[in-house]
């Protein structure tokens, strides 16, 4: 007799529950809505707490963070909890510059805990780093992470809120395709520390309208105003600061960088090649 598995036919790398329509319900949005201000980074921490670090800094190393979760298939829901948890970190201890490529490394490992059915390996988060992070430091800071944030890790993010919006919205056809617009938007606004500052509920809705609109599934009954409308009743947030984060949004990918287009505007291509993401060694040589 031969056995068979439903998930077998889900991602080789990965397994991922079904969706639970109790998830998307309006006491549960309103609850997420409610504790979303506690992980919001609310000051720059590179003008009043961290004296080495600065923004271009914390860019190289989260789009190394990136490039790791690229080539381990991570689940779209680890990066921007990580680099969630990099902010905070940030926002309460001073670290050396030397030490950033570290943190980032054991927030991925954090996040991939939380995220994910399958974490991402110690050892291999190692050689990630050219071996410039050993397992024993990588296991010490991952204490030291946890105390400063009191564990409470499991933080509200922007792909939180993307399925709630979706539910929500006239979409005929095409969910998923929006669903991975929206999430490689969610990916570029992580990187840009800009939008540390935006509530993970204002970049959801900002990144969904923006792959929506890319995307003309409304139909043309729906204006641009109508789209900031319906989001506005959806979750609460004033049209005027939508339309400014999404402009923001369509302005960052409009003219992507050479750097943006060799490591982000390719993930959603199936026939990417395999990568392996920039070491410590590459971050390290940038003249801080």
């Amino acid at each position: 007799m031969e056995l068979l598995c439903c998930e077998g036919s889900l991602k080789e790398t990965e397994t991922k529950g079904y969706q639970d329509p109790v998830l998307y319900t309006d006491q549960v949005l309103q609850n997420t809505l409610r504790l979303e201000d506690r992980y919001t980074v609310t000051s720059s921490y590179f003008n009043c707490f961290q004296k080495e670090l600065k923004p271009y800094m914390r860019k190289i190393v989260t789009t190394w963070m990136w490039e790791v979760c690229e080539e381990e298939r991570c689940q779209q829901d680890v990066f921007p909890l990580a680099v969630n948890c990099l902010d905070r970190f940030l926002s309460v201890v001073k670290i050396r510059k030397s030490q950033l490529q570290l943190v980032g490394a054991v927030c991925l490992f954090l996040s991939s805990k939380v995220r994910q059915t399958r974490p991402i390996l110690a050892e291999k988060l190692c050689a990630y780093t050219d071996h410039s992070v050993t397992l024993e430091e990588l296991l010490n800071w991952e204490l030291l992470v946890l105390r400063r944030l009191k564990w409470d890790i499991s933080a509200v993010t922007p792909n939180d809120f993307i399925e709630p919006i979706l539910q929500r919205l006239p979409l005929a056809r095409g969910i998923d395709v929006a669903r991975n617009h929206a999430e490689t938007f969610i990916a570029f606004c992580s990187i840009d520390f800009n939008f540390s500052f935006y509530p993970p509920s204002m970049v959801a809705a900002a990144s969904v309208g923006a792959a929506v609109q890319g995307l003309l599934w409304l139909g043309e009954q729906w204006s641009s105003q109508k789209l900031l409308t319906r989001l506005h009743q959806i979750l609460g947030i004033e049209v005027d600061c939508l339309r400014h984060c999404l402009e923001q949004i369509e302005g960052m990918v409009a003219i992507p960088s050479e750097k943006h287009s060799n490591n982000l505007v390719t993930m959603k291509s199936t026939n990417r090649e395999s990568t392996k993401p920039l070491t410590p060694t590459d971050v390290q040589d940038v003249h801080f």
